[in-house]
């Protein structure tokens, strides 16, 4: 196997910090000084290499964002059309507001959508208009909510504050000082640690993921709508993640809980670049008592890829087929665990399972996975994103590929070295400043 993509991933570190621009794609995160880093093509959910080597890719699938499989026919045809008709211009796309239309319809609480590209944005996006509206500063969150200062705000406080809703040991340095106290994490399925908040502080906004790694209990979301309802609070769910996986539109839909918000992003576009954020008339338009505002979120491309996307999902629903094959992958490990007597714990919704080793070595353990399943022509670790184009074959093949895997890590658990089968560093679980 050729190490093109490593090579340039050196030189990427002397020109940009980091690496690149996004922590969940640095090499370190899969496989230290060995992980291809870099793609040529991708197409269905095979990924090849600078070298021209082909992978299968049964891990995050660009970060979740191809529920339809890189490169869908159907989704490309309709961006080469916008791109031959003209992307940008001094007058408006009109896709913007076909977009806009079909959201509010998917989900009947809302009445008005703005459009952006990134979760990120999405998010600040839906902070100043909920400020804006409730006219206060305090949010309380529970789920990762990107990397603006509003959010970070959250570990000025303390540096622990966070670490449960997103990787450990991120610093809030750059983020303003007096931005302290604005922002208030609270832990999913604890009510009483909410409620504490909104009775001890001027509590504006509860901003939330619907579910992230294990669903609500006790009509925890039943309760949290009450909770705002009774307070005058904004209750925004972050649906960027979650949307468009489990059912046609927000998770928030199966539990049978209305937001007064909600973003959706990744899954929207297909792999092309769309967020956007819907909500009631009468928070929407406090919008317009402030200024949001940006060039890009008027390009045609998003909204187009957006829409062909939601034609195609619908027609095939995509959401049900990637929640039964996630459901599939998510046995097909606890199988493999049962078969060489490990123990594992499985967490995410069906389309974006995972599962960790219940051992002090389960960092070494998954690097293990990466490892051995890059020489089998997989990109694999402890977590799958799930595609349509992951048919029953191919996963029935990856399990193959992974039983003598597992038969390494039983040997490393009766007392095999488990470094001595590492051919390089292990891999990172949080952030670590690279060099």
């Amino acid at each position: 196997m050729g190490n093109a993509g490593q090579k340039l991933w050196q030189r990427a570190k002397q020109v940009i910090p980091g690496g690149n621009m996004l922590l969940s794609k640095r090499a370190e995160m899969f496989l230290p000084e060995q992980w291809p880093a870099y793609f040529s093509r991708a197409k269905g959910c095979k990924v090849w290499d600078l070298d021209g080597n082909e992978f299968i890719d049964m891990s995050i699938m660009g970060i979740g964002t191809n529920i339809l499989g890189y490169g869908h026919p159907e989704v490309d045809e309709a961006v080469r059309k916008t791109i031959d008709a003209g992307n940008m211009s001094t007058l408006n796309c009109p896709e913007e507001v076909y977009l806009a239309e079909k959201l509010i319809e998917l989900h009947p609480w809302a009445d008005m959508a703005r459009l952006a590209r990134s979760g990120g944005e999405a998010n600040a996006i839906a902070i100043r208009i909920a400020r804006a509206a409730t006219g206060k500063d305090k949010v309380a969150i529970c789920g990762y909510h990107g990397w603006h200062d509003w959010y970070l705000a959250a570990n000025l406080g303390d540096e622990k504050n966070l670490a449960g809703h997103l990787l450990p040991g991120l610093e809030p340095n750059g983020v303003p000082l007096n931005l302290r106290g604005t922002v208030f994490p609270f832990a999913y399925n604890n009510f009483a640690e909410l409620e504490a908040l909104v009775m001890a502080h001027d509590i504006g906004v509860i901003k939330m993921e619907v579910a992230r790694n294990h669903g609500p209990q006790e009509n925890f979301l039943h309760k949290v709508r009450q909770l705002a309802s009774a307070h005058g609070i904004v209750l925004i769910f972050d649906e960027c993640t979650s949307g468009f996986r489990q059912t046609f539109g927000g998770l928030h839909k199966e539990y049978g809980v209305e937001p007064d918000m909600a973003m959706f992003g990744k899954a929207l576009g297909n792999g092309y670049a769309i967020t956007a954020t819907i909500g009631r008339r009468e928070i929407m338009e406090a919008a317009q008592t402030t200024f949001i505002s940006s060039t890009f979120w008027t390009e045609r491309i998003g909204p187009t890829a957006a829409l062909k996307t939601l034609e195609v999902m619908e027609r095939v629903k995509a959401w049900e087929q990637i929640t039964n094959v996630g459901r599939e992958i998510t046995a097909g490990w606890q199988e493999l665990a049962k078969k060489h007597e490990l123990s594992i714990a499985t967490s995410g919704l069906s389309a974006l399972t995972g599962f960790s080793f219940v051992s002090p070595n389960a960092l070494f353990y998954k690097t293990l996975i990466t490892q051995e399943m890059l020489g089998k022509g997989y990109l694999a670790g402890t977590s799958v994103y799930v595609c349509t184009e992951h048919t029953p074959d191919l996963v029935a093949g990856f399990f193959e590929a992974l039983d003598p895997v597992f038969a390494l890590i039983k040997e490393c658990e009766q007392g095999r070295d488990v470094l001595g089968l590492l051919k390089g560093p292990v891999c990172h679980a949080g952030f670590k400043r690279l060099n």
